[in-house]
């Protein structure tokens, strides 16, 4: 720890110090008559989580306003590592990062805070918010008293943490309470020496007076190695658990104490494939009113999900891999695009019974727009395009790398290698151990001719001559966020074997996609489609582009890629995030208005990665379309 940050530790402690003194203001945990006490007084949190994370800033405040105006008296919110320090050592609190920001507007609108700091989150969130380069030590143990891990985290913490203390309720602002960790039980590990240096580490930077807690799920093993003397034991459960039952589990581990419901679920998530996910409104209100007439308290998880932008959804691993998809819409009662839903209403309707609410109307939908149909037209082929993907030119090795050994931790990387000897006959091409991590698209001599998918496709064929150029382009999917695998490495992790031949000798290219589409590219004439006719539709993963017109709005949209396949899409330099219009269930993307310029045109760019339509058309709807009968694949 330099100098530097030795000082900010020292200031930061002392000038909090100062106010917890000065200040009158307090939170604690009344054991006696089991409850919260806020300035002395009993209190009952009716809380709603929402990730400022999957939200962008010029939204924050319509959010906030709409869970005001429901009821709610505080939000639960997550801080994920990943999303504020992508590169080791280098930490982004800027514009939807602007977590002090979020914290402010939620100050203004009148709603405390329930902070989830980590390091780990869960969430449903890449990797459950551990930053990926953890995984540049191959023998790391996360979430464990492992050396290499509690460095990293000490180090974040040190940076997070001190930012956090003068938000404390007890220092003017609006945090009442941190959990630590995240639902540690359902981990392997069960490293209480771990959970012992956290505690340590939270009480130093925030105070031995703030309230800290744990949330675990509602089984005696998941509380029994999530809970530890320091931190208020809490729990979680759905509609699909008994209140009394689940209520008595954390009896048992809190005999003394408000009762807390750290994560009811008013609804799920989608995986690719999945069914959307529905949880019925009526019996979450009623679910909610006998918890509140228990004096429990209760946060709802979610009262908005969000959108998984860009590569930051995650992924589970039980039986198989399954990615989360880019909708975190989560039947939630704020739909992703912030609208109040039915289940909302009824939720207000039940809040309504056990304390005021503000008076006034809720605040309506934000406009829609259907802006209609927009041809696109073909850039080329990723092959094509590495000088303008991948700048910095190839790493030569003898085998092939990770992303993480690449150090690039997100998106797509190409691997490039040579036939070794004529295959006049299909041969199989095999990646043993199921070392695809997640999908890689194969081409030679730029023809696709197939793909390879981690725990589904484990083999396929390739002909072709001697020396012939073998293109296969991987991507990750999104990390394990949840369970004993999220150390999920990304890339071609073992050997690609072709009949009986190992592939050697690979040109591994690193794409930075998303910089060079933010620079303009490819509509800023660094790479110019040849004259003549539109050229059609290609397989294999290839790049369109084409524009909306402006009208003079710029409204809230989805966007369609109906016919299409399997993809990314980019508005304006910024990353929406993955279709996969034939596995479903979502089946539009949500473009947030702010986006869009009312007055220029606007820039779309689609990595289509299987094969795009022969109209190559996208639409612009003003709803989502995130449930579809699909079938799965």
């Amino acid at each position: 720890m330099d100098v530097n940050t030795i000082f900010l530790l020292f200031f930061t402690c002392f000038t909090g110090n100062i106010k917890s003194v000065s200040g009158t203001r307090s939170f604690s945990i009344d054991y006696e008559n089991n409850c919260f006490l806020k300035d002395g007084k009993p209190f009952q949190y009716i809380s709603g989580s929402i990730h400022y994370s999957r939200v962008p800033q010029y939204y924050w405040k319509d959010r906030l306003l709409k869970m005001y105006m429901t009821g709610l008296n505080a939000v639960q919110i997550y801080v994920p590592w990943n999303f504020h320090e992508e590169k080791q050592g280098v930490y982004n609190f800027s514009g939807d990062r602007d977590l002090e920001h979020f914290l402010d507007l939620a100050n203004q609108t009148g709603l405390l805070v329930i902070l989830r700091p980590g390091p780990y989150i869960c969430a449903e969130w890449e990797m459950g918010g551990l930053p990926a380069w953890l995984l540049q030590k191959p023998y790391i143990v996360l979430r464990s008293a492992d050396t290499d891990y509690l460095e990293a985290v000490n180090t974040w913490m040190a940076v997070l943490l001190p930012k956090m203390r003068k938000w404390l309720y007890t220092n003017g602002g609006n945090i009442i309470s941190v959990q630590v960790e995240n639902e540690y039980g359902s981990y392997y590990a069960c490293d209480y020496n771990y959970m012992r240096h956290l505690r340590t580490l939270f009480q130093y930077f925030l105070g031995e007076n703030t309230v800290l807690f744990t949330t675990d799920g509602n089984t005696d093993k998941e509380m029994t190695c999530g809970t530890l003397e320091g931190m208020y034991a809490t729990i979680d459960f759905g509609t699909d658990t008994n209140i009394s039952q689940g209520f008595s589990r954390q009896r048992r581990f809190e005999p003394r104490g408000p009762l807390v419901n750290s994560e009811f679920y008013t609804g799920w998530l989608d995986h690719w494939g999945d069914q959307h996910a529905e949880v019925d409104s009526q019996k979450i209100s009623t679910m909610l009113a006998e918890m509140l007439s228990m004096k429990a308290n209760v946060n709802m998880y979610m009262f908005e999900g969000g959108t998984n932008f860009g590569y930051w959804n995650g992924a589970d691993h039980d039986n198989r891999y399954r990615s989360v998809v880019t909708s975190y819409d989560y039947n939630a009662p704020l739909s992703e695009a912030g609208d109040p839903t039915e289940k909302l209403l009824n939720i207000q309707d039940t809040i309504r019974k056990f304390r005021d609410i503000p008076e006034g109307p809720m605040p309506p939908p934000l406009p829609k727009m259907a802006y209609g149909l927009v041809t696109l037209s073909m850039v080329g082929d990723i092959s094509s395009l590495l000088d303008e993907l991948s700048p910095q030119g190839p790493v030569k090795s003898h085998y092939p790398l990770s992303f993480e050994e690449m150090k690039q931790y997100y998106g797509f990387m190409l691997y490039r290698t040579k036939l070794p000897r004529d295959l006049p006959e299909s041969t199989p091409l095999i990646c043993p151990l199921n070392g695809v991590h997640d999908r890689a698209y194969v081409s030679v001599n730029g023809v696709f001719l197939g793909l390879l998918e981690r725990d589904r496709i484990l083999m396929m064929n390739v002909t072709g001559e001697q020396g012939d150029q073998l293109d296969v382009l991987v991507e990750n999917m999104g990390r394990v966020n949840f369970g004993s695998k999220i150390n999920d490495l990304k890339g071609l992790l073992t050997n690609l074997i072709l009949g009986t031949d190992v592939l050697k000798d690979w040109l591994i290219f690193p794409l930075d996609i998303d910089e060079a589409i933010a620079s303009g590219w490819p509509q800023s004439g660094l790479r110019q489609p040849p004259p003549g006719p539109v050229r059609g539709p290609s397989a294999g993963p290839v790049f369109y582009q084409g524009t909306l017109a402006p009208n003079g709005l710029a409204w809230d949209t989805f966007l369609r890629l109906g016919d299409w396949t399997k993809g990314q899409v980019w508005i304006n330099g910024v990353n929406l995030g993955r279709y996969w219009s034939n596995r479903g269930p979502q089946q539009t993307l949500y473009v947030p208005g702010p986006l869009l310029s009312p007055s220029q045109p606007n820039n779309i760019t689609v990595l289509e990665l299987e094969g795009a339509p022969l109209h190559t058309r996208v639409v612009f709807l003003d709803r989502p379309v995130l449930s579809s009968s699909v079938s799965k694949t």
